[in-house]
């Protein structure tokens, strides 16, 4: 039996583009995860598909150093640059997690010339969650 020819072309005749810097984003949100180890900044649209990210690891800092506010500083910028291009004006901030690199990240994030909305800690905290572990016998 002969193949059916497809009305939309084949998959490899398809120019293949980047599809994330055509598109236009006025608003979004920032998410900045914190933790004593790394810091992790994510940038999402509205609708909460991610345009981009960016962590200490991915900003060539590795072990202990990944934890400092100025590896967050860093990593804020580089998740920055891209949204800029892309028109970013307006954001919400949400910031998780009790590390070192929660100021230096929001600090970046004003700099970087995106409007900040609304700053709003989402740190989860236990209403009493988990029995801790036994006390440590020495």
């Amino acid at each position: 039996m002969a193949k059916a020819i497809p009305k939309f072309g084949s998959r490899r005749n398809r120019r293949i583009g980047s599809r994330k810097s055509r598109r236009r984003i006025p608003k979004g949100v920032i998410h900045v995860q914190a933790g004593f180890n790394n810091t992790i900044v994510t940038v999402t649209d509205v609708q909460g598909r991610v345009v981009s990210s960016s962590s200490a690891g991915n900003c060539g800092f590795r072990g202990s150093r990944k934890g400092t506010p100025f590896a967050a500083q860093t990593v804020a910028v580089k998740a920055m640059d891209t949204v800029v291009d892309q028109g970013m004006q307006r954001a919400k901030v949400l910031i998780k997690g009790p590390g070192l690199g929660r100021d230096a990240a929001l600090r970046a994030i004003q700099e970087s010339g995106i409007r900040v909305t609304v700053v709003r800690d989402v740190t989860p905290l236990p209403h009493n969650g988990c029995r801790p572990p036994k006390k440590r016998r020495v």
